[in-house]
């Protein structure tokens, strides 16, 4: 699964990464420790133009009773995504990039968990692959996304056996291509990203706690 991950860079490096239009007024502070339920910067296009936006982590489809259900839908897997009710028809035409320099996983260790910090090895600002909706009751409306995940790779099964879906610049192409819609070309892209690009190393606990901020989160041990 995916359940923390940073993005401290700034948000003109962002905006010209991802080749994103900055909406006015939209504010992006350095974050060390991104927990679900939080607001997130994403990118997603509208007529084939890229824009970033800020959603909430954490999927409530459009037809949900409760919105406390976003909880539950952090992670989407790649593997049933085109199944699944809340994922299937996001699929088609909802999909999204979700800014990142690097994310957290936790290695069982005996009765302790180990979490680590895993990044690209060029250490620039990459994107997994999301998908979001828009739910409202009349008086308010929130715009939630969820993180694909995949099957860890080289660098991950040691750590754990699930990974978020990071996308190589080309797919990314794909991803926001509003004219593609075909399940089998989406799921070919939704695969574990070559570790040999990747870097992981142990960090201190500190990182547990989601109140916890600041850059020293990313510090070796």
């Amino acid at each position: 699964m995916c359940g923390r991950y940073n993005l401290f860079s700034e948000l003109q490096v962002i905006a010209e990464r991802f080749q994103a239009i900055e909406q006015e007024g939209l504010m992006v502070e350095p974050r060390y420790n991104i927990a679900p339920g939080q607001n997130i910067t994403v990118v997603i296009s509208e007529k084939n133009k890229r824009k970033l936006a800020v959603l909430r982590w954490g999927l409530i489809p459009n037809w949900a009773k409760d919105p406390k259900i976003g909880y539950k839908m952090i992670n989407a897997r790649a593997e049933t995504i085109d199944i699944k009710p809340s994922f299937k028809g996001l699929l088609k035409r909802k999909r999204c990039l979700i800014a990142a320099d690097g994310f957290y996983e936790w290695k069982k260790e005996g009765s302790q968990k180990q979490p680590y910090h895993i990044h690209l090895s060029n250490k620039e600002p990459f994107a997994f692959a999301g998908l979001y909706d828009e739910w409202g009751n009349g008086s308010e409306v929130i715009r939630t996304c969820t993180i694909i995940t995949t099957e860890a790779n080289e660098l991950m099964e040691g750590i754990h056996d699930r990974m978020p879906v990071i996308l190589t610049q080309e797919n990314e192409k794909i991803w926001l291509d509003e004219d593609v819609t075909e399940t089998a070309e989406l799921k070919k892209i939704m695969v574990p990203y070559d570790a040999a690009f990747m870097n992981a190393y142990p960090i201190s606990s500190f990182v547990n706690n989601a109140r916890n901020e600041g850059q020293e989160i990313l510090n070796s041990l």
